[in-house]
């Protein structure tokens, strides 16, 4: 008897595009459907390397992208891996993610929705259900807690991203001192190398934007665009600060419009 065979030998991206199905978005007026980059119905997003990483101001709809992207993929939309429910929903919960899934339509060669999908404000809870799942299949617990939030996170990224699938991470270094991000920046480094994962991230840090070969998408109120990290507002900021500090925290200060955003 063959066994059946698992995984694909077929390099990511495996989620190849997503568009917008134009007769369920029409007319609606609420967010996230009144984001600047759903205007055009025509919306169409290729995914081009083993990882892409979108960029933009809070309130740019980024972090509901990837909701939308994790959704499609068949997670809950508070985070973790196929079938859990580590945040009870009976109390308030953001579903504007959920809602934007529902508007588009997904091209995939292959379908591997293998993996997981990260939210640092759910990592917590995910990390206890982890412990619970794991005592109660009579296993040792991963036990993520017992370190700092950063290790913590890094162990958990080195351990579930080793793996065939792919990733949905939002906003990882949040919990991540710049030292640490550059870990997580080799963690991404490797996956790229080793050709079995895709990762979709988003991101406020210029370290993290910085990763070689990563697709960067960067979106403002001009839209969605592909562009170089060293293009983005995020680096511009930080690159305008590095090069004058003290000019521009004084800058910063006497008025909080730096001109860069």
């Amino acid at each position: 008897m063959s066994r059946k065979r698992t995984g694909t030998s077929l390099p990511p991206p495996f989620l190849k595009r997503i568009s917008l199905l134009p007769e369920r978005i029409a007319g609606r007026k609420e967010y996230p459907f009144n984001l600047p980059w759903l205007t055009d119905l025509d919306f169409e997003l290729n995914f081009t390397a083993a990882v892409t990483i979108i960029v933009g101001e809070n309130g740019s709809g980024k972090s509901t992208l990837i909701e939308a992207l994790a959704g499609l993929s068949g997670y809950d939309e508070a985070g973790g891996g196929k079938g859990y429910r580590p945040v009870d929903h009976s109390r308030a919960i953001d579903t504007s993610g959920a809602a934007l899934g529902e508007v588009m339509r997904a091209a995939w060669l292959p379908k591997v929705t293998n993996g997981w999908f990260f939210k640092a404000e759910s990592f917590f809870s995910v990390a206890r259900y982890l412990d619970e799942a794991a005592l109660d299949g009579g296993g040792p617990p991963p036990d993520y807690l017992s370190e700092s939030h950063g290790e913590g996170f890094l162990r958990f990224f080195e351990e579930r991203l080793s793996r065939q699938g792919i990733y949905f991470l939002d906003e990882p270094e949040s919990a991540l001192s710049p030292k640490r991000q550059l870990q997580l920046l080799r963690i991404l480094s490797r996956i790229q190398s080793q050709g079995r994962a895709q990762v979709i991230m988003a991101t406020h840090s210029p370290l993290l934007m910085a990763l070689p070969e990563a697709q960067v998408l960067e979106i403002s109120k001009a839209g969605l665009a592909l562009t170089d990290y060293r293009q983005t507002r995020h680096f511009k900021l930080y690159q305008a600060f590095t090069a004058d500090p003290r000019g521009f925290i004084d800058d910063a200060i006497a008025d909080d419009d730096t001109g860069l955003f």
